[in-house]
């Protein structure tokens, strides 16, 4: 069973590549474009949609209102947001009307792969009439081994500032470059070096950073920092 897709988007080069990322993907069904949130809405009471590709920076009906309104009218649609805006807020907002996840322009296509085969295994389970225990444990993201957690929930080390972090993580996101080194981020924000480095070395451990060293030519290696899969969406534990 193939899972029908619609893509709401008002920028209809965006719509191409994110429609041609999703033929990439086997078991998703492109049924659709829509441009405006008014017109998803009417597309959505004659089209059969399972998933929705939702941006969020629309002219007259943002992405959030158009959420917010398929929620009140009790559609069970899910909801993968695509979009530029990256403030606490929206994607806040976002998941608390039962977002499924959460990508940030620009995107590599490994994260957008990576957001379609986990919605691909829960909707698969989601249509499974009986589940067992373990088939609902998955579906809740529930271990009974800390050691089989990818992406353990950790609290805040004392001398940390949430304030802080976000204003990293904020940083993180605005860099052109998907690798990033300390340095990077101490040129764009008052942060010390050492304080920039310790948020870091917390934010590996939660599993939203990734750190490699990076060798050069000349002088010490350099460690390199890149936000996994799951990261844009973990943060939201902590910030």
């Amino acid at each position: 069973m193939n899972i029908k897709v619609l893509i709401v988007e008002d920028d209809p080069m965006v719509t191409k590549f994110n429609r041609y990322y999703l033929e990439q993907i086997k078991g998703f069904e492109y049924v659709g474009w829509a441009a405006s949130g008014d017109e998803a809405l009417k597309m959505l009471i004659h089209q059969e949609v399972d998933l929705i590709l939702l941006d969020i920076y629309m002219p007259h009906t943002s992405g959030l209102q158009l959420l917010s309104s398929i929620r009140e009218q009790g559609s069970k649609v899910d909801i993968i947001v695509i979009s530029a805006a990256s403030d606490n807020a929206s994607i806040r907002k976002a998941l608390h009307n039962g977002a499924v996840d959460y990508l940030i322009k620009p995107f590599e296509f490994a994260r957008f792969q990576a957001a379609l085969t986990a919605y691909q295994q829960d909707f698969h389970l989601m249509h499974t009439e009986n589940l067992n225990q373990e088939q609902l444990d998955k579906l809740l993201r529930y271990s009974l081994g800390a050691e089989e957690d990818p992406s353990p929930i950790l609290t805040i080390p004392k001398g940390l500032a949430e304030s802080t972090l976000e204003n990293i993580w904020n940083t993180i996101i605005q860099l052109k470059s998907p690798i990033f080194s300390t340095e990077d981020i101490s040129s764009q924000t008052p942060i010390s070096r050492i304080s920039i480095r310790k948020y870091l070395a917390f934010l590996t451990d939660a599993g939203i950073l990734e750190m490699e060293l990076s060798y050069g030519s000349i002088g010490r290696p350099v460690y390199k920092y890149s936000v996994t899969p799951e990261g844009y969406l973990n943060i939201n534990k902590y910030i």
